[in-house]
């Protein structure tokens, strides 16, 4: 896939999904609250995973939240842990729990010094040589995401979750992914853009 038609595909969605109500909608975060002390085991309470190959959910997008607790439910997304997690949750429960987690505020990450250069290079600008567009079309300048397409808030995140993420896209290991965009854009990542890149995000700031 060629940079022009990725992005094309991009721009594509974004408009279709900026269209649509957002899924996810209804949840209660005080509710939400008083389910999350399982979740909290692994993602910390407010949402700030002690983990780096866990991630942080606060501050995520609550469509996309609730997006990705679905799709373990459906399998569409599989994770030895987080499967059988999901198995005995509502629809109510997981509008509840990406409400509570999307409420909190992100603590970020530290990035190392040595890789932000690279990372910054590919995030704002891709690499055209290769087709990689840049991770701003879709996450914006500042990491934020895209709540109506659920496009998800990357500032802050674990580096080490988002560096395991790109590759298991890459691999094919992962593909919930809305039209293969990360898949696609993935494939053409080398193993230090992949690095670098996680590493600039955990540094950024919203």
């Amino acid at each position: 896939m060629t940079k022009n038609s990725l992005v094309k595909s991009i721009l594509a969605a974004s408009l279709l999904c900026s269209g649509l109500a957002i899924a996810g909608e209804g949840g209660n975060a005080e509710a939400g609250k008083a389910k999350a002390a399982v979740c909290g085991a692994c993602h910390g309470m407010d949402g700030n995973s002690v983990n780096p190959e866990w991630p942080t959910l606060a501050g995520q997008g609550e469509a996309y939240l609730y997006k990705q607790l679905t799709d373990f439910k459906a399998k569409r997304r599989e994770n030895a842990t987080m499967s059988p997690q999901v198995a005995s949750l509502s629809d109510q429960d997981m509008k509840d729990l990406a409400a509570f987690f999307s409420s909190q505020k992100v603590k970020g990450g530290k990035a190392d010094k040595s890789k932000v250069e690279l990372g910054e290079t590919v995030y704002r600008g891709g690499n055209s040589a290769t087709g990689v567009a840049a991770c701003t079309g879709c996450h914006g300048p500042d990491g934020a995401g895209n709540p109506a397409a659920k496009f998800p808030r990357l500032a802050g995140q674990k580096a080490k979750y988002v560096e395991n993420q790109l590759k298991a896209f890459r691999v094919g290991a992962r593909s919930n992914d809305a039209g293969k965009m990360m898949r696609n854009l993935a494939a053409h990542l080398s193993d230090a853009e992949i690095e670098a890149v996680a590493q600039y995000i955990t540094g950024l700031r919203k």
